[in-house]
């Protein structure tokens, strides 16, 4: 069968993936914002996943980029790949998820396939998306339309796994709907696929892969808490440890972001409407969603025995994105950190050379700089992503504190800093 291929969201996740199949196939990118599908137009991405070159290799050619529903009536292979968020109750909200269904509804034709992408719960395919899509469409699922779940494993930020070199996980609500996902998938992933067992066992799989590494994260961070304790550095701890062969080598950090930070929270809300209060699971995530007050109460700690008034003493925040080199700030937990510290009466300056900053001040209310001007006056600087701009200027940074006379606090978040104050 021949495929023409729609790929409904044009974030992180949807954008390479397009650009991967519109090398094989002919594609329509689809996206209700209309600033993204401006900036895709004309061969820019603010998400920093591709290049100029690259989109101008496929748009316009291969892959089509609209926010028209007319342009998906010719497609017959749908792939949704929105963002799937938490509430502030920190419950899953599938109005992204459950929109796009809709959208997919109205132009759904017999014979269609439907997959998702975008990370859920254990049954959401089939329990949430299916009634969507047989409502709008007023087809029968596995008579007139079939679905399928393969979840993205895309990286921000990371050249080096992209789409075509991440085995890919594929399932069908049928044996020959899954035949046939798998197949235009194992087109374009050279890495290979894996053919889940049902559409269920790949939604489980895909929401354990970052709730373990919540986890595993959560445990270094308690152990940095103990350590800090005790006096002992807990990245020599680890470093120690990492001589044993099958020691996992996970840091403390911030757990942010639009995956790791959340997905364990639609594996609970799913144990929870079933009648298990997941334990293990959830005090990992209280844990690090902890670990930016903790961060913001250290370096308080070490102003005060560094001799320093807080209230309204400046503090240098650096790094605002949820991880280093890559300009997504959605979810960042270096906000928990700047708050706390303006709680205290700080004045939180902060600077980021990735972060686009309209967003930051439309997300966060805060003025972001993009480089550092000068590192004086500043009571404490806090390094909270290490990037790759932030490690060039370590000597710069220490500097400035052994130069400096009121005796500037360095805390550094990623152990990048060699001679700092504190750290996790």
């Amino acid at each position: 069968m021949s495929y023409k291929i729609a790929v409904i969201g044009l974030g992180y996740v949807g954008l390479p993936l397009a650009v991967e199949f519109a090398k094989k196939y002919e594609v329509t990118g689809f996206d209700v914002k209309p600033a993204r599908i401006e900036e895709l137009k004309n061969f820019e991405d603010s998400t920093l996943e591709l290049s100029s070159e690259q989109l101008r290799e496929v748009v316009g050619k291969g892959l089509s980029i609209t926010s028209s529903l007319e342009d998906l009536k010719q497609c017959n292979f749908f792939i949704v790949t929105v963002p799937t968020p938490i509430d502030s109750h920190k419950r899953p909200d599938l109005t992204p998820l459950i929109k796009a269904s809709e959208t997919v509804g109205k132009v759904l034709k017999k014979g269609d396939i439907v997959v998702y992408e975008s990370t859920v719960y254990p049954g959401a395919t089939e329990e949430d998306c299916v009634p969507v899509l047989e409502k709008f469409s007023g087809l029968k699922f596995n008579k007139d339309f079939f679905c399928g779940y393969s979840p993205e494993r895309i990286n921000p930020g990371d050249k080096e796994h992209t789409v075509s070199k991440i085995m890919k996980v594929t399932s069908g609500s049928t044996p020959e709907a899954a035949e046939a996902v798998d197949g235009v998938y194992r087109s374009i992933i050279t890495a290979g696929t894996y053919k889940a067992d049902s559409i269920k066992v790949a939604e489980a799989a895909k929401v354990i892969e970052n709730t373990q590494r919540d986890v595993n994260i959560a445990f270094v961070n308690e152990l940095a808490i103990i350590f800090n304790k005790m006096g002992i550095d807990t990245s020599a701890v680890l470093r120690a440890a990492a001589t044993k062969w099958n020691f996992l080598p996970f840091k403390p950090g911030l757990v942010g972001g639009h995956c790791i930070g959340v997905d364990p929270y639609y594996l609970s809300h799913k144990a929870q409407e079933l009648g298990y209060n997941p334990e293990i699971i959830l005090a990992g995530r209280r844990l690090n969603d902890n670990m930016g007050i903790y961060i913001a109460n250290q370096v308080i700690k070490l102003m005060i025995k560094n001799g320093h008034r807080i209230d309204g003493s400046k503090v240098l925040v650096m790094g605002i994105t949820f991880k280093e080199n890559c300009p997504d700030i959605r979810n960042s937990k270096v906000i928990d950190v700047i708050k706390e510290l303006q709680d205290f009466g700080c004045s939180v300056d902060v600077v980021d050379p990735w972060a686009d900053k309209d967003e930051v001040m439309h997300e966060y209310g805060l003025e972001c700089s993009a480089e550092i001007t000068d590192l004086s006056g500043y009571s404490a600087v806090v390094l909270a992503v290490a990037h790759k701009e932030f490690k060039e200027l370590e000597p710069g940074i220490v500097d400035m504190r052994n130069s400096s006379d009121i005796s500037t606090v360095i805390y550094d978040v990623k152990s990048v800093i060699e001679n700092s104050d504190g750290r996790l």
